[in-house]
């Protein structure tokens, strides 16, 4: 399970919460202009824009599981279990096999319109990155710093992209009836509730946060869409990079999940690997991890972004406390 949002105070944060029951050694992975990305059945790209992002890399090929460009184009593929249908090979469209999605349209596009003309003619092709790294079955959550998003997904009956006008993504149900279910909520308020049920009745306003008290508390997906957006729209914005970083890893971590509420197996239990986001203005990524909530940066801007090797970074976990005596 996952949750990516896209916030826009004075500048644009696109990034995500990894939700899995296991790491995989993911690293923050910069991507310079010149590395030769190679495609399955595409030709490769030899030079392209930069990214920066989350990545497992494998054979040295970075299997990004979000990342951001320096045109301020985000992308993170999210879990889509029972959905994601990845197609044969179709001779007539352009086919690009999942786990090389992401970096296929963050080489080329720098907008979400770019990337919608891009993927007018894609086919998401079924070809796993070896026999031992097969493909996840993913839907993805595309957005730039216009603050405009979409979602991609390849069901059974084929390619949809859809505008998203909230800009929160997380995994099933299909995109449509995750924005519909909010139609339940419309209800739901930063401010005390209004007394709607009788007027002869009066109400002990007993408690603040009253209007927020039917926003569901769970784990599963449609509930963190539905918290994820409440808690995004009603966020506050300022001027200040600081602040507005703050705010925004706040919203991601409303939704995250701890060890020990979400079991998927015997003693196995999903929770929020890392949380990031990039400024999607500066090219500066940002990032949390489970056991170090302290916001860590990485500014590619600081690179050789014209080199051809990819410059790792590992993610620092380590759980720290500041001792004030």
């Amino acid at each position: 399970m996952c949750t990516s949002i896209i916030f826009s105070p004075k500048d644009h944060y696109f990034g995500r919460n990894l939700d899995l029951e296991l790491s995989f050694g993911q690293q923050v992975v910069i991507t310079p202009r010149n590395y030769d990305f190679k495609f399955r059945k595409m030709p490769e790209i030899k030079s392209h824009y930069a990214m920066v992002g989350v990545s497992l890399v494998a054979e040295n090929y970075p299997l990004y599981f979000d990342a951001a460009n320096e045109k301020g184009l985000g992308m993170a593929g999210l879990n889509y279990p029972g959905n994601a249908d990845y197609k044969d090979f179709n001779p007539e469209k352009n086919n690009v096999s999942p786990f090389e999605f992401i970096p296929w349209v963050l080489c080329q596009c720098a907008t979400v319109a770019e990337a919608k003309d891009l993927l007018a003619n894609i086919n998401l092709v079924d070809i796993n990155f070896s026999e031992q790294m097969t493909l996840s079955t993913l839907h993805w959550l595309l957005a730039d710093k216009t603050g405009s998003s979409i979602v991609v997904e390849s069901d059974k009956d084929g390619l949809h992209i859809y505008d998203n006008p909230v800009g929160v993504l997380t995994n099933n149900p299909q995109f449509p009836k995750q924005l519909f279910n909010l139609n339940n909520y419309s209800d739901v308020s930063a401010k005390m509730p209004e007394n709607l049920f009788s007027s002869e009745v009066s109400f002990d306003g007993y408690s603040r946060g009253l209007g927020s008290r039917n926003l569901p508390g769970g784990a599963d997906s449609e509930s963190r869409f539905v918290r994820a957006t409440f808690n995004k729209f009603n966020a506050p914005k300022t001027d200040n990079e600081q602040e507005n970083v703050d705010t925004y890893f706040h919203i991601l971590h409303s939704v995250e999940q701890q060890r020990g509420v979400d079991q998927v197996g015997p003693d196995k239990f999903e929770y929020t690997i890392y949380s990031d986001g990039t400024n999607l203005e500066t090219g500066v990524f940002y990032y949390t991890t489970y056991t170090n909530k302290r916001i860590n940066k990485v500014d590619m801007n600081h690179e050789d972004l014209d080199s051809e090797k990819l410059i790792c970074y590992p993610m620092l976990d380590q759980i720290t406390f500041n001792e004030q005596n």
